[in-house]
Order: C-alpha cells, then sequence, then structure tokens
C-alpha cells in the first residue's frame, strides 16, 4: 500500500529523500543494490536531523553515485508512505519504523557518464549502474517498492517523454 500525505507520521516512518536523475535523452538512473540478489533501484537514503529534504537528496546522490553535475527540475509534492513487508520490520533501521515516508526529487545530469563512482562511500550501495526506460523502472524493483515506482512513472514520466522528444 502506498499512501501520498503533506504530513508523515515521523514516528513510524522513516523520512528519506529519493532521487529520479534523468539524463540527456529521458533515461533514468538506476543501480544494482549490493545487498538484495537482482535488485535495481534509483538512489535515495535517510534524511538527518535538522537537514531539510532537498540537502538529503543532493548528499546522497552524491554518496552512493559520485555525481554532482546535475540540475534540480521537480519533485513530489506530498510524502510517499510505503510500508516494508513484516518479515523485513524488525531487520531495517533496528525495527523502529514500519517504513518510508520518501519525498522525491528529479534532477537533470549534465554532465559525463565518467563522473559515476559507486566507490564514494566505505559501504556502496550499489555494484553498478545503467540508464533505464522509465516504463521499464518497476520491471526490476523489490516488489514492495513497485507501487512506490509505479506511481513516480505517472507522476515524473513528462521529464523523460520531453527529453527523449528534444532528440527527434
Amino acid at each position: 500500500m502506498v499512501i501520498r500525505t503533506s504530513n508523515p507520521d515521523i514516528r513510524e516512518y522513516r523520512l528519506c529523500a529519493g532521487i529520479m536523475l534523468f539524463n540527456e535523452i529521458g533515461l533514468v538512473w538506476t543501480g544494482r543494490r549490493v545487498d538484495v540478489e537482482d535488485s535495481w533501484q534509483m538512489p535515495q537514503g535517510g534524511i538527518d536531523t535538522g537537514e531539510s529534504p532537498i540537502s538529503a537528496a543532493y548528499r546522497e546522490l552524491y554518496e552512493e553515485t559520485g555525481c554532482q553535475s546535475v540540475e534540480l527540475v521537480g519533485q513530489t509534492t506530498d510524502w510517499i508512505l510505503y510500508d516494508l513487508p513484516q518479515a523485513l520490520v524488525k531487520k531495517s533501521w533496528g525495527g523502529k519504523f514500519r517504513g518510508q515516508a520518501q519525498k522525491w526529487f528529479v534532477f537533470h545530469f549534465k554532465g559525463d557518464d565518467k563522473e559515476f563512482d559507486l566507490a564514494k562511500t566505505e559501504k556502496p550501495e550499489f555494484s553498478e549502474w545503467k540508464w533505464t526506460n522509465i516504463y521499464k523502472l518497476d520491471e526490476f524493483v523489490v516488489d514492495f517498492k513497485r507501487p512506490v515506482y509505479k506511481l513516480l512513472v505517472s507522476e515524473f514520466r513528462h521529464y523523460s517523454d520531453s527529453l527523449s522528444k528534444d532528440l527527434s
């Protein structure tokens, strides 16, 4: 179940910033997770105490991808909440949260692919990366995040469509 809200209950949900990063032809950056076999996702991560969602998005994007050559072009108006499967609740984030409340940001990548460095941190999130068609994002994400990705595709597909039309 996915819920949209302007005011998430921060006692039950971990606050998180998510990033949909488009290249010049409208493809989306995705990384293969190091901790879940054959699972890919877009960059995302927790918002630290006192940190704004947009600051967390820039920080997480850099930490997880090494990327800095970006331009902010959009964001979700509301927070998107999802629950973890019951089996993961106790294993994730010390069992403190039932899921995540995510604010998603859309960036346009302005650099060269050589900029991506997945080993920027001591504990990399991703083992490899690729550019992906936005309409195929939900095909390889873990099942419990699929509704979130479908919602994001619906909300942000116009960015991809616009960039791909610019090439025609």
